[in-house]
């Protein structure tokens, strides 16, 4: 329920906060509420990928990709995402979400989600994401064309080619399993 008035927060206020362009940072100052907590007293490690999501939604609003991308039927969904943990948010704790886009490939679109408190990065969130239509995935060339952020992606750091490169891995693999076990299924 939190997050739906977090959510509910954001779709309110993003007017109020000014414009983004696409690849500009979007920075949320957030608490750490007792409902974000986990049995260590500090913030769930899940509860910090549906934050990313507030952060996606804002720069989305805030830069004006959502509006342009939903008006022509496009629907932002994530792929995959992973996170790195330095430093625990404690209860009531302040800190700021800073999200930004990172660039984007022929297919996906890679975000960042830094969760600073004090200067410290205590997380960072790494999500790639792309926008289907009703034919399927909408290049993210595309988007940006549409959107204003420019034809030619930032160049991507190589962790992110890494990381990205993996989770393709990670997919065929588990295609492979799916095939094989539907083929066992069908003997």
């Amino acid at each position: 329920m939190m997050m739906l008035w977090r959510s509910l927060w954001i779709w309110l206020s993003f007017r109020w906060r000014g414009r983004l362009a696409v690849l500009d940072t979007s920075r949320l100052a957030l608490r750490v509420w007792p409902g974000d907590l986990d049995m260590n007293l500090h913030m769930n490690n899940g509860r910090y990928f549906s934050v990313a999501d507030l952060g996606r939604l804002d720069l989305g609003l805030r830069s004006g990709v959502w509006w342009k991308a939903l008006r022509r039927g496009w629907r932002p969904v994530a792929g995959d995402s992973d996170a790195r943990f330095s430093s625990s948010l404690q209860p009531f704790q302040t800190y700021e979400l800073q999200s930004r886009l990172l660039g984007w490939d022929q297919k996906w679109t890679y975000g960042e989600h830094r969760f600073v408190r004090d200067g410290r990065v205590c997380a960072l969130v790494l999500v790639r994401y792309l926008f289907v239509s009703s034919k399927g995935p909408v290049p993210p060339a595309k988007i940006m064309e549409v959107c204003g952020g420019g034809e030619q992606t930032p160049t991507l750091p190589e962790w992110v080619l890494r990381w990205s490169e993996n989770q393709d891995r990670i997919s065929a693999m588990l295609k492979a399993e799916h095939a094989a076990a539907a083929r066992s299924d069908a003997r």
